[in-house]
């Protein structure tokens, strides 16, 4: 009898973690397009995400000593160990994200920056390097930085942090008269819109294949500023409902882990901050496009 106790706990324990493994998908930690209470490694707003919005952070961004320049770099790699004249892959500052700015101006990078030193901005300073004629090694020292200031201009507040990390979409035509939550499958942002000019803009994410974001052409039927999911029992802050349950809201779940995730169908937004002023304009009847 001991034995068959022990082997039946045994099994019980077995189909406890078995079923744990089989509860936990990717999408099942992204409730009705709302916020997930797994909890994130990285901080909102600064999310390691594959989308072409970033420089294809990894999970872990902490700078190696052979990349970092706020490390010792290499004697080969700086001029001068007292001064920080080096940037390279792996690195995270503001002074990236100046780098980043000014590439842009230059036409070498058509991404927002966003202070990490990855793939993309490894690339655009190669290409500014060889059509300079330097070195060509994808980092920048002195000379290359020196370059690179002098042909472009101190970026302003708005280009080091720009309104959305995605680039705003053309409106469709649709979004062209009235009040209206534009908002485009193809560059992943919402555009508030009034008789054809843009109020603001923010980074959206939309549901899985599975469970898609609805196209078309819809009116806000309800608004939620305290909501709860009553399928996924999940908190729904700032909701506006405009197809039958789909809803604009603001996902923590997208602020911390960006497009790693998804919703369930509805538009999940990441600045809490502009959509809490959007919730305030936004009115019941009010046009909603969701378009490619």
């Amino acid at each position: 009898m001991l034995r068959q106790r022990v082997i039946i706990r045994t099994l019980g324990v077995a189909t406890a973690v078995a079923l744990a493994a089989t509860a936990c998908g990717p999408q099942k930690t992204e409730p009705a397009g709302s916020a997930s209470k797994v909890p994130s490694a990285s901080a909102a707003g600064s999310t390691p995400e594959t989308s072409p919005s970033t420089d294809n952070k990894p999970a872990d961004a902490s700078p190696s000593p052979s990349e970092s320049a706020s490390q010792s770099a290499s004697p080969s790699a700086s001029p001068s160990p007292t001064v920080k004249a080096i940037m390279a892959n792996g690195d995270e500052s503001e002074q990236v994200r100046e780098l980043q700015a000014r590439l842009k101006q230059l036409k070498y990078m058509t991404v927002a920056p966003t202070g990490f030193y990855g793939s993309k901005t490894t690339a655009a300073v190669k290409s500014f390097q060889s059509k300079s004629g330097l070195t060509a090694s994808g980092a920048v020292d002195d000379a290359t930085w020196k370059k690179i200031q002098s042909v472009s201009k101190k970026p302003t507040a708005d280009e080091l942090r720009p309104p959305t990390v995605n680039e705003v979409d053309a409106p469709d035509p649709r979004c062209m008269t009235g009040r209206v939550m534009c908002i485009s499958k193809e560059s992943r942002t919402l555009a508030w819109m009034i008789d054809g000019k843009i109020v603001s803009t923010m980074d959206v994410r939309f549901g899985s294949e599975n469970t898609p974001t609805r196209e078309g052409q819809f009116k806000v039927e309800w608004k939620a500023k305290d909501w709860t999911s009553t399928i996924y029992h999940t908190p729904m802050p700032y909701s506006m409902f405009f197809s039958q349950g789909q809803a604009v809201h603001y996902s923590a779940d997208f602020a911390a882990r960006g497009y790693a995730g998804a919703s369930h169908g509805c538009v999940n937004v990441r600045d809490k901050g502009k959509l809490a002023s959007l919730f305030e304009q936004v009115q019941v009847g009010d046009k909603v496009v969701v378009y490619w």
